[in-house]
Parts: structure tokens; sequence; C-alpha cells
């Protein structure tokens, strides 16, 4: 049989299908999935589950003109493949190839860029208002899954959406993780789609119309049929809150089913007032090691299809599991150490934490402003607190960092993971700013380690602080060092230096220092008299290491994975000009101000000048084109010209 999947190249195709080649199609979508998720890795659980649902929502509305926003976005695979981007498919998450994530220089079909979570509700809202101002007649769909609806953005805008009562606005809750009794769930799902079909709406409305014009008792009858209806759905339903706020609720529905996906959506086309269409579905379906564990699966790295094993890349441990490990030894020895996460537990190493310590494990869901907040409270009252969260993550939190930690002047950790560029995931993910956003928050110390050893030593550090730490450290692996032996603590605000240097300095911070090392030993090599410094601490930066190489009157060179706007380079230089020390040369290596695509870490540092091979053509360019010419950047210049010829 030939393949639906290769035939569709627009929603428009799947909408000629019958029921039975849509359950086919689906199956060719989740081997799809599946298979290059496997080679590139990406999101699989999630995608995987909402296969029927995509179909569905693109058999019944008009994509694009109908608008589908996707909570997060990293759940869009399905709709990806049947909206033109099949024969690139393979191309996914890989440098110049498909996004991860909903983008919308990619396709019509894709109208928000997105990549965190919560912000669908608002954006809709935003979008219906327009809408309606603009005259205009379309359906704004929204996909958002249970776990966002924590979030306090999401419930804002769905405080708002309710409270407006947009018509042709329907969102679509994909629960992924109740599970409800086969006769309940059928009871509710046959209830609630025959009480939104037109006819039934009409006599609802209609009678309710009649009965309010009934003189003396009509308005109480209308009220003691409407406190019944209340009393039912409570019983029967479990959407009353959603009803509270505004909402016309339809469900649960099982998300897995075709035709009642398809009956119930065409039916919520005529309800007045926003909809909110409750879909069960399973994270993983159809993929045996992803339904037995989703979260693992949730995002992948590469694996062996038949298996279900992944196939690891680097013998040395991740900077997450290091840290994951290390916080659960200082722990054994100090009970005042609790760790929160929003919803990242995996991700941030912490599950061997929760396993030894769930009564100091604290997971808040998505809620990145509660996870920072709740940790001010915990720290007040003597306790420990480390937040674990990506850099990217940290920005929803910024103003909590602000006014609920740092200005009471709080013993928080941050642990920042995921710093710098972390690859695959693209421009909503990449951690290129915690740097410059840190650096202005008064009473905050922030730190960088150059391996895993360092990282236990200023995780150690923080916890005997007694202030709010920032540590950032990278997605991946560390390069090796052994981390396991005791801990040493650090002089807050002093540099590691191994040398200085009278021609050139080169001053490192962070993860990028064994870059810089092999930088460095090229640089010997050339002749050249070079000082490496790892630099350890942005704030409080080491003024007496930066005086002593301001002494040598040599090239500074900084170099950093975060961007140059804001960051360590700028640190450097606002210190010298502070200390009033002027005439120096230095030169600033990081990343530019943009929002980085998405790519493999190593294509990435290399396109924008952070491998090894670019840093050093990078110092050797400035030597030769500088006003005050190195005579030995001459030199070696001159001879490296003679051998290529």
């Amino acid at each position: 049989m030939d393949s639906f999947l290769k035939t569709i190249k627009s929603p428009k195709d799947i909408k000629k299908l019958e029921i039975d080649e849509l359950n086919i199609l689906a199956k060719e979508i989740r081997r799809e999935i599946i298979k290059v998720v496997s080679e590139n890795g990406g999101h699989l659980s999630s995608n995987l589950g909402v296969v029927e649902l995509t179909l569905a929502l693109h058999y019944v509305f008009n994509s694009p003109e109908d608008i589908i926003l996707w909570d997060v976005g990293h759940q869009c695979y399905t709709h990806k493949l049947i909206t033109g981007r099949y024969e690139k498919f393979h191309t996914l998450r890989q440098y110049q190839g498909l996004s991860g994530f909903p983008k919308k220089s990619e396709s019509p079909h894709d109208h928000f860029d997105v990549g965190h979570s919560g912000t669908s509700l608002s954006t809709a809202f935003g979008l219906a208002l327009a809408r309606d101002n603009l005259k205009k007649d379309f359906y704004i769909l929204v996909v958002i899954g249970d776990g966002s609806m924590t979030s306090g953005l999401a419930l804002e805008g769905l405080n708002q959406i309710g409270d407006k009562k947009n018509d042709k606005l329907i969102v679509i809750l994909n629960d992924n993780k109740m599970s409800i009794s086969p006769n309940v769930g059928a009871l509710a799902q046959y209830f609630s789609r025959r009480l939104i079909t037109p006819t039934q709406t009409r006599i609802r409305e209609a009678l309710k119309y009649n009965l309010e014009r009934i003189p003396k008792v009509g308005k109480i009858l209308v009220k003691l049929i409407q406190k019944f209806e209340e009393s039912f759905k409570l019983f029967l339903v479990p959407g009353v809150l959603f009803e509270e706020l505004g909402f016309r609720y339809v469900g649960p529905i099982d998300g897995h089913n075709i035709p009642v996906l398809i009956e119930t959506l065409e039916h919520t086309k005529h309800l007045k007032g926003p909809v909110l269409v409750h879909v069960l579905t399973k994270k993983g379906k159809g993929y045996r090691p992803a339904e037995k564990n989703s979260t693992i699966f949730h995002g992948a790295a590469p694996f062996n299809v038949e298996s279900g094993e992944f196939r690891r890349k680097s013998k040395n441990d991740s900077y997450s599991k290091v840290f994951g490990n290390t916080l659960t030894k200082f722990a054994q020895q100090d009970k005042r150490i609790f760790a929160i996460t929003a919803a990242m537990e995996e991700g941030t190493g912490l599950v061997i934490f929760k396993e030894k310590f769930p009564d100091r494990f604290i997971d808040v869901g998505i809620a990145e402003q509660t996870a920072i907040t709740t940790a001010g409270g915990l720290a007040y009252l003597g306790l420990k607190p480390v937040v674990a969260i990506y850099s990217t993550f940290l920005q929803r939190g910024y103003d909590q960092l602000i006014h609920d930690v740092c200005l009471q002047n709080l013993p928080v950790v941050f642990a920042i993971d995921r710093s710098g560029i972390v690859g695959s995931d693209g421009e909503t993910h990449q951690g290129l700013y915690d740097l410059s956003f840190l650096r202005c928050v008064p009473n905050l110390i922030i730190m960088s380690p150059k391996d895993e050893k360092e990282l236990v030593n200023m995780l150690y550090t923080a916890l005997n602080i007694d202030k709010p730490v920032a540590i950032r450290y990278p997605r991946g692996a560390g390069p090796g060092s052994n981390w396991k032996t005791e801990p040493e603590k650090l002089e807050v605000g002093k540099a590691e230096i191994y040398s200085i240097g009278e021609d050139i300095n080169l001053i490192s911070i962070g993860h990028i220092f064994p870059t810089v090392k092999k930088v460095y030993d090229k640089l010997l090599k050339d002749g050249f008299n070079v000082g490496l410094i790892n630099a350890r601490f942005i704030k409080p930066i080491d003024k007496n290491m930066l005086k002593e190489v301001a002494k040598r009157k040599a090239l500074i060179v900084t170099i950093e994975e975060n961007v140059l706007n804001g960051g360590f380079g700028s640190a450097c230089l606002e210190t010298l000009n502070d200390m009033g020390i002027s005439n120096i040369r230095l030169l600033r290596i990081g990343l530019p101000l943009i929002f980085m695509e998405h790519g493999s870490q190593s294509i990435l540092r290399d396109k924008y000048g952070l491998s090894e091979e670019k840093i050093y053509k990078r110092i050797i360019k400035f030597l030769d084109s500088s006003n005050n010419l190195h005579s030995k950047a001459l030199i070696f210049h001159s001879n490296n010209e003679k051998r290529k010829t």
C-alpha cells in the first residue's frame, strides 16, 4: 500500500481521507516521528501523544486561516508533517533544518515562535481582541498541556478570556496525566458530546428565553434549572472550574479516537463564548519504551528504536549529573538543604535527590516565579534552598530573583543549567544572556566553573555563603575532571591564575576554559609569552588580578560563552575604567547580540567564533590589525604565509 503521509502536502489533503485512512495516516506519522527522533533527538513522548488530536484539528478547521497556537510548541511534529514539511522532516533540529518548535519563517501555518510554556492563552486573548476589533472572522485554537496549566501566565490568560467571553476561541486541554475508569469516562464523554450539538444548544437557549418571560416566577425557574445543571456537572464532569471562569467545558474525551475528536470539534464551532475541550491522551502513545517511561523520552537523545536504549556520546558525566549527585551528598550532611525545581527534575539532575530526600524536594510545576519566591521564604527562616533551573527559564523569574531574593539579601543558590549555547532546541532555549541580566543585580554573587570539579567546589562554597549566589554551567558532559574528591571552599572573588604573560593574557570564564587552554598552548608554541587565567567569578570580579594583568601592557583577551553586551568582557572593561586604568588593549571574544538558531553545539560554537581555531585566528588577526603592531604576530604571520606557499 502506498504511503498516505507522502501524499499530504497541506491540511486540505487530509480532509479528503476517510476515517480508516486517517487512522492509517496516524500510524505512519508515529513511525516517521520515532524514526527521525531516534536519529536526531527531540521531544518524543509529547508528540506521539497528540497525533490523532492534530489530525482532527486540521480536519475540522482551516489552517492557516484559522490560527492554531501550540503552547510550548514541542508537540508540533505532526502539525509540521501535514503542513508541507514532510520532505524536510529528516532535518528536524539539525543545523539549517526544521526547528523542533513552531517557527513563523518555516510556514504560514506556524503563527508564533514559541518554546516556553503558558504563553498561548494570553497570545490567543490578544489575537481575539485584535480579530474582533478588525471585524475579521476566523477561529483561534489553543493546544495546551495539563502541565502548562500550572503556569501563572496560563491562569492569567484563562481569566482574561473568560472575562471577555471571546467567541470562536477554543482551548484544547491536552491532559496526558489523568486516568479515568472506562464507565465514568464513557458516560462523561457521551454526555458532553450530546449536550453541545447545535440542536441541543438551541433548545437550551430557547427554553431559557421563554422561561425568563414568565411573570414573577420565570427567572426563579431559570436559576433553579441552572443550579441543578451545575450540580449535575459537578457530579459527572470535572470541568466546573473552567465553567466558573467563563468557559463552556466539554469533555473529557478520548484523544486517540479520531471520529470522537472530529465530531466534538465540529460541535464546538457552534458554541457561543470561549470553549475548553478536555482531551485525554497518552504520552508516548504507540512506542512501548516511551509509554513506559514518558519522562525520559520527553526530550530524548538519539536512541536505538528496537531496544529503546540511548546512544551515549560521551563517557564523561554531565554537569547536571555532577550537580544532582553532589547536592544529594551535601544534603546528607546538612538537613537544611532543600532542592527546588520547576517541572525539570530529570533535566536538572535532581532525580536522585528526590529519591533520597522526598521531604526536602519541591517541584512547583511550570511556575518558575513560584520556585524562586518559595526559595526566598525557605531561606528567610534559615534553610538552604537551591533552585535548579535552566538559564532560559530563569528569565521567567527575573523579577522574583530581584525582588524576593536579592533585595532581601537571602542565601538562595541558583544552579543555572543549560547556560551558553544549548544547541538543537534553538532560539527559545539558548542560555546566552544570563551573565548580562544577572550582573546588574545587587547582592548577587555570580560564578561559573571551568570543569566538573570546580562545579562541586562552587556549590560547596555557595552553600556556605550567607548571600544569594548564582552558578552557571552548560548542557552536556564536562571535560572529565575527578569531581568525587572532597570539596574545597573557594575565596569569593578570587581568580585562578595559571600564569601572567608579557605579550598576551587570556582570561576565560566558565566551561569554555578547556578550549581556551588549547589556544594558550598554540600561542606558546608560536613563541608568544602568554598568560592564562580562569576568572571563576564574574561578580565580584578579581580586581587585583585585572590590575596585575594591566601592568604588563600586554593584550588582554576575555573569552566567554555569553553575549558580549553586558557580559564578562564588559565587566572587565568597566572594572578597569573604574580603577582609573587606561591605555590598555582588550579584545572581547564572545557571542553577538542575536537570537541564535538551532544546531549542534560544536557547529554553532565554530560559526560564532568560539571554537579553538576561531578564537586563535581572532587573536592573531587583532594583533596584526592593531595600531601598535606586534612584532611576533608579524613574524608568525609571515612564516605562516610562507608555509602555505
